[in-house]
């Protein structure tokens, strides 16, 4: 996959994944779009956001998630202008998306959830057409390093129509990134597409990074978050109900379990280890201990003691951590 960023910029090796020195940066960034008690209510009285604040770094990927119906799609649909809000306000780099809304709208791209594009059209056409939407003067060659970067180079003639679901979905990214914004939404980019194109639009959203553009994504793949994300906002029927850096929100709310294989199955727990609250597998085969970020390692320590001394021998042990899955499934069940 060739390289989109900067036209000065040939040739930049993606890179594998955000590293320590990439979440410093990133937390430096000054604010480009901020949200401030934001509300929309709809005609029907179903109310979609309710005050929600939120702010953006420059540069930055962010990860929008929650379950069907809590607001995601209604919150960057208002941000991009789309959707007018009842209540509060949005700016995007300084710009009001209502008062200004143009200069707003100039600097992001925006890749929908529905494959809405123009069958009759071909590749090429719907692509520049993209880009002039938006006043900005041809430039063939940009295209065609957007076309080569997502595979459409040899598509650029063909009809929309003619195209399978997940080259529908690279055409999508194509006319977002075709007036070169400096912010790009992803709603559910991945929905329905293969390993293959999966793969291709993560490193094509890690190379637009490192070019500066900022990232908001909502995706129902939430391994992709994980991986990919600086920061984690999660919101449920509305309302944010958590904004962290991913890394802290994995070290602070990420359940631990160590895993004892016993060299003998045990009927029952012991009573000296009964405070510790162990899980005893179903073939007694096997003890596990949960605990969370909180707990000294000198607690794990007196488990492994007071086990030696009730006289329970272990062949092996090993720990796991929750995943961002796990996670966000407890945050949005609390939150009900």
């Amino acid at each position: 996959m060739s390289n989109i960023g900067r036209m000065d910029d040939p040739g930049r090796p993606l890179p594998t994944k955000p590293d320590r020195a990439v979440s410093a940066i990133v937390h430096a960034m000054p604010t480009i779009i901020t949200v401030s008690n934001l509300s929309k209510t709809y005609g029907s009285g179903f109310r979609a956001l309710r005050d929600v604040n939120l702010e953006i770094r420059r540069g930055e990927i962010f990860a929008l998630l929650g379950p069907n119906g809590a607001g995601k799609t209604t919150l960057i649909s208002t941000v991009c202008g789309i959707v007018n809000p009842s209540e509060g306000a949005v700016t995007v780099a300084g710009h009001d998306i209502v008062k200004d809304y143009r200069a707003a709208r100039e600097m992001i791209g925006l890749v929908p959830q529905e494959l809405t594009t123009d069958a009759f059209e071909t590749v090429w056409a719907t692509v520049s057409f993209s880009r002039g939407l938006f006043g900005r003067p041809k430039n063939p060659a940009y295209i065609e390093k957007v076309l080569k970067s997502l595979s459409l180079w040899a598509k650029k003639d063909n009809k929309i129509m003619t195209l399978s679901g997940g080259m529908k979905r690279r055409v999508l990214i194509a006319k977002a990134l075709a007036h070169e914004p400096e912010i790009l939404f992803l709603d559910e980019p991945t929905a329905g597409v293969d390993v293959e194109l999966r793969r291709d639009m993560w490193g094509l959203v890690r190379e637009l990074q490192s070019n500066g553009v900022t990232i908001i994504l909502t995706t129902h793949y939430i391994e992709e978050a994980e991986e990919m994300a600086d920061r984690i906002g999660v919101i449920n029927r509305g309302e944010i109900v958590l904004v962290e850096e991913k890394r802290e929100l994995m070290r602070k709310l990420g359940q631990k379990k160590l895993t004892l294989q016993l060299e003998n199955p045990l009927a029952d727990i012991p009573a000296p280890l009964a405070p510790y609250g162990l899980a005893r597998s179903a073939d007694g085969n096997e003890l596990t201990y949960t605990y969370d970020a909180h707990d000294e390692p000198g607690r794990i320590i007196a488990l492994l003691r007071h086990v030696d001394e009730a006289g329970v021998r272990f062949k092996d042990l090993q720990t796991t951590q929750s995943s961002l899955e796990d996670i966000f499934v407890s945050l949005v069940r609390e939150a009900k």
